[in-house]
This record gives C-alpha cells, sequence and structure tokens, in this order.
C-alpha cells in the first residue's frame, strides 16, 4: 500500500512515523505516556485494527502499535524474514533500535505467537503478554502439513496476489469473510479491510507469513514460558476456536484465560470498551 494515497484518512495516521531497522521499513503508530505497551496485530491485517482500542489505553500508557513486515505499509526488506521466529527476532532488533522496554505485549491472532516468541526468547520475563483469540496451535491432520505448502506454492506464482486481491474486493466479499470470523465489524472498519486487501504487496506478505509459519518449537516450550500471560478469547470465534486458549493457558506455568461470550475473533474491534476495561484490570494487577 501507499502511504501517500491513503495518509488522509487512514486510522491515526497523525501518530504515524517511518523507522529503518534492516530489513524492514517499518510503520509505527505511538501515543501516550506510562509504562509502554506494544501492539502487534494479526495475518492479513494492520495497525487499523486497533483503531478502537488505541485511544483508550493510550489514556493510562504509552502505546506503540507496529505493522508486520510487508503488511499495511511496512516495507518488506527479505522475503524470507516473515517466518514466526524471523518476525521476533526483527521487531526485537525495532525494540531495541528505538530504546523501547515494554511492559506488556499484545498480540491478536498470530500476532498473540509473536508477543509470546519475542517474550520467551527476547525480552525480559517480567514481561507481561497478553493474547486476544492467540492462534497458539497448528492444524491439525493433513491441513497442518499441506496448507504451509499451499500458502508457499501461491507466493511462487506470478500475478497471484493480484488475482486474490481482485475476487477478494469483489462486491461484498470482504464482509463474508469477516462475518465467518465470527465477528460484526461496521462498514467503516470492513473498508479499511477492503483497501488492505486491495494491495499486492500486503497481500503477497500475507502469504510469504503463512507459507512460513512454524509453531511447533513455541508451543513445546510453552511449559518453559513462566511470563505472566492473560489469553483473551471471544467464545464466538470462528477462526481460532476457544479450546485453543484453555489448552494453552493449561500448559503455560502463569497463564490464564478470559471468555467473552458475545464476541468473535475480532473481539477488540467488535468491543474496544470491553477488551480495553480486561486488559487494564491484568494489568493493573
Amino acid at each position: 500500500m501507499d502511504w501517500q494515497a491513503n495518509a488522509a484518512d487512514w486510522p491515526m495516521g497523525g501518530l504515524s512515523r517511518f523507522v529503518l531497522c534492516k530489513p524492514h521499513m517499518w510503520h509505527i503508530q505511538e501515543t501516550g505516556t506510562g509504562p509502554l505497551l506494544l501492539l502487534i496485530h494479526g495475518a492479513g491485517g494492520a495497525t487499523q485494527s486497533w483503531r478502537h482500542l488505541f485511544p483508550l489505553l493510550s489514556k493510562h500508557y504509552r502505546v506503540v502499535a507496529v505493522d508486520l513486515p510487508g503488511q499495511g505499509f511496512t516495507k518488506l526488506g527479505a522475503q524470507q524474514r516473515c517466518s514466526l521466529s524471523a518476525m521476533a527476532e526483527d521487531i526485537a532488533a525495532l525494540c531495541k533500535a528505538e530504546s523501547w522496554d515494554p511492559h506488556c505485549i499484545i498480540g491478536h491472532s498470530a500476532g498473540a505467537a509473536i508477543a509470546l516468541q519475542l517474550a520467551h526468547r527476547h525480552l525480559q520475563p517480567e514481561l507481561k503478554v497478553i493474547g486476544i483469540n492467540a492462534a497458539l496451535s497448528n492444524f491439525g491432520g493433513l491441513a497442518r502439513v499441506m496448507f504451509p505448502v499451499i500458502a508457499k506454492a501461491l507466493t511462487m506464482v506470478p500475478m497471484v496476489a493480484d488475482v486474490f486481491n481482485a475476487s477478494s474486493t469483489r462486491g461484498n466479499t470482504v464482509e463474508r469473510l469477516i462475518k465467518g470470523t465470527g465477528s460484526t465489524l461496521t462498514h467503516a472498519d470492513i473498508r479499511f479491510y477492503q483497501r488492505l486487501l486491495a494491495s499486492r504487496r500486503h497481500v503477497n506478505a500475507t502469504l510469504q507469513m503463512m507459507s512460513q509459519w512454524q509453531l511447533d518449537e513455541l508451543l513445546e516450550a510453552l511449559p518453559d514460558i513462566h511470563n505472566d500471560m492473560l489469553l483473551i478469547t471471544g467464545d464466538r470465534d470462528k477462526t481460532v476456536p476457544p479450546s485453543v486458549s484453555d489448552q494453552a493457558a493449561k500448559e503455560l506455568p502463569n497463564g490464564q484465560v478470559l471468555h467473552l461470550s458475545a464476541l468473535g475473533h475480532l473481539a477488540h474491534e467488535e468491543d474496544a470498551e470491553q477488551v480495553s476495561g480486561v486488559i487494564q484490570s491484568f494489568l493493573e494487577k
């Protein structure tokens, strides 16, 4: 996506800046004062997914949101740097370069796995982690093997991203995709996803992330990760079953899970007030 073409009405655009921390040119949004909260979106999203939560948290905290490599407005510097471990390494390098010392990392879906990897491998054991509908499980059965292979194959087919974004932004396709997650968003929220999916670069980076995604090492390490972690799950989530958070909380020594009965996969976009209250209660303990 081109920043100049989208800056005028992109959520929280006035808080945006760009930082070169090799190999990527990062898009960052930052505001507020106090303990630092680092926000990491899920696959296929961008900083706009925090648009409702951002102003609520920034009343009490310094809040920083980043676009993942190649997604949103972050420019991907190396195609092979889209795996879980690589993205965690690169975000850790960004934190060091920017002198960020997070009090808590909040991740949505796949972003929660990145947050946990960051806490486990790169940052302090005192760091708190919050996962919103955390994607902390592999695909089951044959899909576990075939899904990354198919995604990788798609990234190698010329123009596949063009075909995908052309078809996905036609009519109400994006609205159907959102509803398929178990969430109901406003038309304004959906329009931002339409703009993301209309970007060949964004779609390609998302496919690269999917093709390189590997959770085995992180999942095996869960019993050894002692960071305090809150797993918030929407009981209507059709993308990541709530049972995934239940199981992860059992394996994490200091993990706990909280179910929100009326929300789906995009819980923080559906009801930012409720999710913000849960987050602040956890952080203030």
